[in-house]
């Protein structure tokens, strides 16, 4: 069965729901497979009320741009079908449900959980495979190469795909765990092969060849944040 995973981010009028602010950006990216479908979902929302000082200067988003936008109730269910059924993934996963849930409170929907009952907190897993180190989105873009130059101020879009480009490099190595092999083994018949006489003959790596194969080793060390082979050589 093919795995769908959206990886979503939202921006906001501020950082509590509790006091009034509201969702004003929703995006969200789809993987199927652990591969980029192409296939994305990006709203501007307007929130009828103005983002805090401090919030306004992370996004840019101001009250003139959101104001002919559309409620959260109005695309509520066009997200829902979007997402439901599909495993989230998101940085800081309370953050955005908790935004999330409350405004599908507000527009008489029940809670994500319920559409989606999986959720993997990105920030989670960065401080468990990076501890001590800084793990905000741009940490974690530097840390594993991915070009975050466009990032001049936070959008949902943009942080959605630059979060899946993090999250396949984050967990490189575990698609042969994720993809299912569905398609049907039969009997092959195999010709048979006289062996006699065969002499094989053994190409040796030149320098030039060992030198490249031990870069790509570092660089795959480098991204991994420590590869399995540096530990075993170390002890």
């Amino acid at each position: 069965m093919d795995k769908r995973q959206i990886v979503l981010d939202t921006e906001t009028t501020g950082l509590d729901p509790k006091l009034g602010h509201r969702v004003i950006e929703v995006a969200g990216v789809e993987l199927v497979n652990r591969r980029l479908t192409g296939r994305h979902f990006h709203r501007y929302i307007n929130p009828g009320r103005d983002s805090d000082e401090g919030a306004l200067q992370v996004h840019g988003l101001t009250s003139e741009f959101l104001s002919d936008k559309p409620k959260f109730a109005e695309i509520a269910d066009e997200f829902l079908e979007y997402v439901t059924g599909a495993e989230l993934i998101i940085h800081n996963a309370p953050f955005d449900i908790g935004f999330l849930d409350s405004e599908l409170g507000l527009a008489r929907r029940k809670k994500l959980k319920v559409y989606c009952p999986d959720v993997i907190d990105t920030l989670r897993m960065a401080r468990d495979l990076h501890p001590g180190k800084r793990n905000g989105l741009d940490a974690l873009c530097d840390r594993y190469q991915i070009d975050n130059s466009a990032r001049t101020l936070h959008g949902a879009l943009l942080d959605a795909e630059l979060l899946a480009d993090v999250y396949l490099a984050m967990t490189r190595g575990q698609d042969s765990l994720m993809i299912e092999d569905d398609t049907v083994r039969t009997e092959v018949a195999v010709a048979g092969f006289n062996r006699d006489g065969l002499r094989l003959v053994v190409l040796r790596a030149t320098s030039g060849e060992v030198a490249a194969h031990e870069a790509q080793l570092a660089d795959i060390d480098k991204a991994s944040g420590g590869a399995v082979w540096t530990t075993m050589n170390a002890e």
